[in-house]
């Protein structure tokens, strides 16, 4: 055998193994809806196959987050998505943890069917997902130590202080936030998740955590006394492009599950505002000072 063969033999070898093991990946043409056939028409009909689906969620109370006590996965963004879907004929919902950087990529990849996290709207997440119209609107807030030695109340304190550092959850909004008003990135401290920026607020190497004033509310309600920490009181929303934020906060499906999406909006309508989502999210702090007031996904999308 030439020398040449021999090379084309093992390349011809080298690529079969390759193929086999890319195809071996538990996300590859499976459907994340509950195991259901691939030969099923879509999403939402493997779904009601099913009886069950999957939604992707990154431990954030008060969103998505898994309690302990009673072992299930929890929050407002997932008790509505339970009511909702089982108008829709699924009764089941499973959750699948992920980092919040991590929900957008593990959506496309199928390890889950829809993001069940209280994620914002932009017109950024836009271009790679579809949205549901909103379930609340919400301001921002930062976490700090007690007294605020840094006089941190708003993103541009952190600005004007060098020595100020500012944590943010990888890929939440907090962290665009922080880009826009020209925060340097030295200055930016990033976390896997809420619980970390906490403790790293703690350990002192963030002085402020920025999150959503829900999610701060949440967190300063589980921390013990005498944790040292507070919440930055007043506080100051960022402005950006010469407007204050306010962040609002909705479900997100691939693009290529319109059908689906648009299935769930009209139910999602039908429930938001109504006394029975008032009762069902009060327990995890939101009031109607949080109702999203008609504000729609295409409005939030189409935003510049």
């Amino acid at each position: 055998m030439t020398l040449l063969r021999s090379r084309r033999l093992l390349l011809a070898l080298s690529l079969g193994v390759l193929a086999a093991c890319s195809d071996s990946g538990a996300d590859k043409g499976a459907p994340a809806a509950g195991g259901a056939a691939a030969g099923a028409a879509n999403t939402l009909e493997a779904a009601k196959a099913a009886g069950k689906i999957r939604i992707g969620y990154a431990n954030e109370a008060p969103f998505a987050y898994m309690d302990s006590k009673e072992a299930k996965v929890t929050g407002e963004s997932v008790e509505i998505a339970r009511i909702v879907l089982k108008r829709m004929g699924i009764n089941e919902v499973e959750g699948v943890l992920t980092e919040f950087g991590s929900l957008i990529p593990g959506l496309a990849a199928k390890r889950f069917d829809i993001i069940a996290a209280g994620m914002y709207v932009t017109p950024e997440r836009c271009q790679q997902v579809a949205f549901s119209d909103p379930t609340y609107g919400v301001g921002e807030a930062f976490l700090v130590k007690q007294g605020n030695p840094k006089n941190l109340h708003s993103y541009e304190d952190v600005v004007k202080n060098p020595d100020a550092k500012l944590g943010v959850v990888v890929g939440a909004i907090e962290g665009d936030y922080a880009q826009k008003v020209k925060i340097p990135s030295g200055q930016v401290v990033v976390f896997p998740d809420a619980v970390s920026a906490l403790s790293g607020v703690q350990a002192g190497r963030a002085d402020a955590y920025a999150a959503t004033a829900l999610t701060i509310n949440d967190l300063m309600g589980k921390t013990q006394d005498g944790s040292g920490l507070e919440k930055a009181d007043p506080f100051t929303d960022p402005v950006i492009d010469g407007k204050g934020v306010r962040g609002y906060g909705a479900y997100a499906f691939r693009t290529d599950d319109k059908a689906f999406a648009d299935a769930f909006n009209a139910e999602l309508a039908k429930f938001i505002g109504t006394d029975e989502h008032k009762k069902l999210v009060a327990p995890f702090g939101f009031t109607d000072q949080e109702l999203p007031n008609g504000v729609t996904a295409a409005k939030l999308c189409a935003r510049q």
